[in-house]
């Protein structure tokens, strides 16, 4: 059975300035991700613009992840589709393209019910072999795959991982409390991931590991340890940043903040523009302030 553990980034999508997928630099920042210690890849999440795709670019990420990762790391890719027939359909497809995970939104064009929600995840968990991460964002999708709707759904083999996005950390438990270890737990927002490792989740969906994947390995890997001590202090250090992972725009202040810190491009797809004014000074300022911090580490 699959155990996915670690960190995984959700990938942001690079772009030009013209808003065509630039192939090259997202290698290279998947690259760097995997040489800097994190345990998985999620390409395609909201956070790399799944929605505005086309088949044809989501290929070739999906294809390009896999050949950098070559690997050392799983590829998981991100599914977000309003019908049951379009999910099957790409779920089958991602498979081919390489992928070896799916991580499952709810459908985009309905907020389902616990029967029409569970019948979603097993309809395309019947359409493909992948192990699936379900993504359970009930704050921005409106469907949260609960602990009733859980139950049926833990007879499905091919669902082995949630993705906790919530924002409540008490739900951590309860899951533990009513499936054991049936399901890999993951924090699925950065400013809660010290809190949700001392409940016990096994991994971390996270957006701002792209902007410092050092440092959100070696946050994770300390929590794993018991060495809160030390972890609250780099977290301390981060967690404004991290705040940046939970806004609306989250987007474009994550690329924004990967531009500042690496230089890769911070463009993103209309409708989604560039910051400007107030705004962009204060992400600036957050993530400025976090790399000057970082030096007294």
């Amino acid at each position: 059975m699959i155990n996915w553990t670690g960190v995984f980034p959700a990938v942001t999508t690079k772009l030009t300035e013209a808003g065509a997928v630039d192939i090259e630099a997202t290698k290279a920042s998947i690259d760097r991700l995997i040489e800097n210690g994190v345990s998985g890849v999620i390409v395609l999440p909201m956070l790399g613009e799944n929605a505005s795709m086309s088949m044809e670019e989501r290929e070739a990420i999906i294809r390009r992840a896999v050949e950098v990762a070559n690997g050392r790391v799983p590829v998981l890719s991100g599914l977000a589709e309003v019908t049951l027939e379009n999910a099957k359909a790409n779920a089958a497809l991602y498979k081919s393209f390489g992928a070896q995970g799916l991580m499952v939104f709810p459908s985009l064009g309905y907020k389902t019910d616990i029967r029409e929600t569970a019948e979603w995840y097993k309809g395309i968990a019947s359409a493909s072999d992948l192990p699936i991460m379900i993504y359970n964002n009930p704050i921005a999708y409106g469907v949260d795959v609960d602990i009733e709707t859980l139950r049926l759904l833990k007879d499905v083999p091919e669902i082995v991982c949630i993705k906790e996005e919530t924002g409540d950390v008490r739900r951590v438990t309860d899951l533990y409390v009513e499936f054991g270890n049936r399901f890999s737990i993951f924090c699925g927002v950065d400013d809660l991931i010290v809190e949700s490792s001392a409940l016990g989740v096994t991994g971390w969906v996270s957006g701002m590991t792209n902007v410092w994947p050092a440092e959100a390995v070696k946050l994770f890997n300390l929590c794993q340890s018991g060495d809160y001590e030390e972890a609250r202090k780099l977290y301390h250090l981060l967690t404004p940043s991290y705040h940046l992972d939970v806004h609306v725009k989250l987007v474009q202040y994550i690329k924004l903040a990967e531009h500042l810190v690496y230089g890769a491009p911070e463009w993103t797809r209309a409708p989604r523009l560039p910051l400007v004014g107030e705004e962009r000074e204060y992400v600036i300022s957050t993530v400025q302030k976090a790399i000057e911090d970082l030096k007294t580490l």
